[in-house]
């Protein structure tokens, strides 16, 4: 497993993109979203190199990191998808969504 630090994903709709992200290079890749924290971890076959070039392409900035100990969800104000548990398992073959951010 991986962990990415993705400073520009602030929301649900932002994971969900990451996630089609991944899964255009893996489509069995598993991934969890922890975006207060703004760190998504990607169980996958694809080399890391692969799995930011997708993430850039689909306009965000990631960036590999030392996995992180897992602490107390935080709800760091601002979006609605805050207020959510921190780690969120992200499917990545989730629509587009309308309404909120998060859907």
């Amino acid at each position: 497993m991986i962990t990415f630090h993705v400073s520009d994903m602030t929301c649900g709709h932002c994971a969900s993109a990451i996630a089609r992200a991944v899964a255009s290079v893996d489509k069995d890749a598993r991934l969890a979203a922890d975006i207060p924290r703004k760190l998504v971890q990607v169980s996958s076959t694809a080399a890391p190199g692969e799995l930011v070039e997708a993430i850039a392409e689909a306009g965000y900035h990631a960036e590999a990191v030392e996995a992180p100990p897992q602490s107390a969800p935080r709800n760091s104000g601002g979006c609605c998808c805050a207020s959510r548990t921190a780690v969120q398992p992200v499917a990545a073959e989730m629509g587009s969504r309308s309404g909120s951010c998060c859907g």
